[in-house]
């Protein structure tokens, strides 16, 4: 039984919808951009706390409405040892800053400015705060994660990708 499966077969009476079916295959059928992107993906996070990864990836998902990635991420961030109540609040955390680190929520920030760029340029000020937490280093790799999960939200969104059946520890396709 998958995990969507026993979530629907819980204790409750409730019809949930159907699973909605996946446009296409971007691994079977782009082989070689998947596996670019793997390596993109792999070469972006060096460097970079992968708690902090894992935030940066669930709140850029969170904006881009990528339940896929929502779906993965946050069960990458459990295995990890990542608490509920911090997931939880990140779709919030102006109100609940107390949750997160300076450095995290300089990440988180510059999150939400690479992501949603038709708010403009990435703000000076946003930028500097990441500078005076990152090295440059950290900084370039912590940016080019911060485009991966975009990139990767975008597969998953165009190509309607399937939430509900990732393991953590089982390939990511």
């Amino acid at each position: 039984m998958t995990t969507s499966e026993a979530i629907r077969t819980t204790a409750h009476t409730h019809t949930y919808a159907p699973e909605h079916t996946p446009r296409l295959a971007m691994a079977k059928l782009a082989p070689e951009v998947y596996k670019a992107m793997v390596r993109l993906d792999a070469a972006a996070r060096q460097g970079v706390d992968p708690t902090l990864l894992e935030l940066v990836k669930i709140r850029a998902s969170q904006i881009n409405h990528c339940a896929f990635c929502l779906d993965m991420h946050t069960k990458d961030a459990l295995a990890a040892g990542e608490s509920v109540e911090r997931i939880i609040q990140l779709s919030a955390w102006e109100e609940s800053r107390h949750f997160y680190t300076p450095k995290e929520i300089a990440a988180i920030e510059l999150t939400e400015a690479i992501t949603v760029l038709t708010d403009g340029f990435v703000p000076d000020a946003v930028y500097e705060t990441a500078a005076a937490h990152f090295d440059e280093t950290e900084l370039a790799h912590l940016i080019a994660a911060i485009t991966v999960i975009n990139s990767w939200n975008r597969f998953s969104v165009a190509t309607r990708a399937v939430p509900g059946h990732y393991t953590p520890g089982s390939p990511k396709s």
